[in-house]
């Protein structure tokens, strides 16, 4: 023993018939042996019955080395899928926060510009009612992060409590009890105090802001199944594949030959056969992701909506301003004539009001800037090429591991390839993508009756998300999914179990409610009674109007 020893480190040292395969191992060509020179073993020819994967003819592995030559091949498979994987979770995340962090930047700035122009506008009269508008805010706010929230109801809702305040603005003179301003309320689609612009408004913020947390929560969601499904642990079958595949021609001597291509796409098929599964739903799902994205591009524009809100309601304001004698009138007809005020308190309720017709135009530059320093339009741009990409993501990835000349040969040298028994060319055809089709798979053992249970989560998440972009896509209102990255469970988005799931997901629309009875119990009765129109203050604000729509 000690000769061959000593001869396998001259042979070593000369580097003579000697060819190191993998770290501290050497492999030498004896007469009767094929040797490994390393810290374990040196495994005479015929005695290779230990080996439980590779070839069991001459070999330098022993069984340990086998062993750790397969949890090697098991981490260099799920690098290879973890590396392609990551740019497309880091896409969905990064695109994710900038819209997120935009549209709650877009609510911020125009909260501000509407207290802004209301306060030079209408001065104390607004800041006396000033969290009806608040109220207003917040509720959108609550909304889009995903609050039990019913647009059209809580619009409806503010529609009404502006009614009551300005019923009580337009009429100083009577006193109006909670149960009056119910009724006001009620003749509030009959009269359209408002004109037009409660529905219109409506209608163009449900739409919005339904297409824009849908989408915020897509872009969410795809991160999330990106992450769970890149996951890989490949079944014993699969890592006996690999192993073969992999590492198997190292203890045969052959180091520097790569397995051939269309080997390495079977084994990658067989291990990624659940995987496969995943890319019809997946493709579904980037299609109505770009459709809702042209949405947001067009008539669901959220930017389009929110900036100019301060004007829309403005309008609003003085088109009850303009009509108030003709309401009013028909509001006693139907509810009855309301009691007068002693003229003693009608007249310091005025006084008291400091109601100032102090209008001017809005200047330009005092607009807050561009939401998250960029555009809608900018960012639905980008996302939409991303989206496109991502496109057969799955069934690609096979394919995208073996074309790195560290997992095959590639295309070229077809006869000079690892092909699992042998250098040479490799004959079996490649098989199908998914699970079913791995019944004929030549080299992985795939069993198609027992699906991976995480995979298919993920499915059904991406076809609940889908569902609920069609549905944005139409500009229906749809329950928000959690979608933060703090919630708990494995299957992001999904909500359920797999046979908890219905196929059919049913949206709940938001249905239009014709009558909001809620009034505002803390209305400060001497600010709202104070405020009679006098013909300057309409005729200024009719000035204010115009000026402010010339800038625009």
């Amino acid at each position: 023993m000690h000769r061959h020893w000593n001869q396998l480190c001259f042979l070593k040292k000369k580097k003579k018939r000697g060819k190191a395969i993998a770290n501290g191992v050497f492999l030498f060509f004896l007469p009767d042996h094929v040797w490994c020179l390393s810290e374990q073993a040196s495994v005479p020819g015929g005695a290779c019955d230990h080996l439980k994967v590779c070839s069991q003819g001459y070999t330098c592995c022993s069984q340990e080395m086998e062993e750790k030559y397969s949890q090697q091949s098991k981490h260099d498979f799920r690098n290879a899928v973890i590396e392609l994987s990551n740019h497309l979770q880091t896409m969905f995340s990064s695109r994710y926060k900038k819209f997120d962090e935009f549209f709650k930047e877009l609510l911020e700035n125009a909260e501000k510009s509407l207290n802004d122009m209301f306060v030079r506008t209408y001065g104390r009269l607004y800041m006396q009612n000033s969290e009806l508008f608040k109220d207003l805010f917040v509720e959108l706010k609550r909304y889009y992060v995903g609050g039990n929230v019913n647009l059209e109801e809580m619009l409806n809702e503010f529609w009404a409590r502006l009614l009551e305040r300005m019923f009580r603005l337009v009429n100083p003179q009577y006193h109006f009890t909670d149960e009056y301003l119910e009724c006001v309320s009620k003749y509030t689609e009959q009269l359209k105090p408002f004109g037009d612009v409660p529905r219109k408004l409506k209608l163009q913020v449900t739409r919005a802001f339904v297409a824009a947390r849908t989408f915020a929560q897509g872009l969410a969601v795809a991160r999330d199944v990106v992450s769970k499904v890149s996951a890989v642990n490949p079944t014993p079958q699969g890592t006996r594949a690999l192993l073969k595949m992999m590492y198997c021609p190292h203890c045969r001597g052959l180091v520097s030959v790569k397995p051939c291509y269309n080997y390495c796409f079977n084994v990658m098929r067989g291990c990624l056969a659940n995987q496969g599964d995943l890319d019809a739903e997946w493709n579904i799902f980037m299609d109505s992701m770009l459709l809702v994205a042209e949405r947001l591009e067009g008539p669901f524009n959220i930017e389009s909506v929110m900036d100019p809100i301060d004007v829309k309601i403005s309008d609003a304001i003085m088109n009850m301003q303009e009509n108030s004698m003709q309401v009013s009138q028909k509001v006693f007809q139907g509810c009855g004539q309301p009691k007068t005020l002693a003229q003693g308190r009608t007249a310091r309720s005025v006084s008291e009001s400091g109601f100032s017709a102090r209008f001017r135009p809005y200047n330009p530059e005092e607009r807050p800037t561009t939401a998250a320093g960029t555009s809608l339009d900018r960012l639905v741009t980008d996302v939409k090429e991303k989206l496109k990409q991502a496109k057969k993501f799955w069934s690609s990835l096979p394919g995208n591991i073996c074309n790195d000349e560290k997992m095959s040969v590639g295309t070229v040298d077809e006869n000079e390839c690892w092909n699992g028994s042998a250098k040479s060319r490799y004959d079996f055809a490649v098989t199908g993508n998914g699970l079913a089709s791995q019944v004929n798979n030549p080299e992985v053992e795939v069993d198609i009756t027992k699906p991976d249970m995480v995979i298919r989560r993920q499915i059904m998440a991406l076809r609940v998300m889908t569902n609920k972009l069609k549905n944005a896509y139409s500009g229906n209102d749809v329950d928000f999914i959690d979608i933060s990255e703090e919630s708990s469970g494995e299957e992001s988005g999904s909500g359920c179990e797999l046979q908890q799931c219905s196929p059919e997901f049913e949206f709940n629309a938001t249905e239009v409610t014709g009558n909001s009875n809620k009034s505002d119990k803390n209305v400060n009765t001497s600010a709202a009674t104070s405020s009679g129109l006098s013909r300057a203050a309409l005729f200024f604000s009719v000035l204010f109007l115009a000026l402010q729509r010339q800038w625009r």
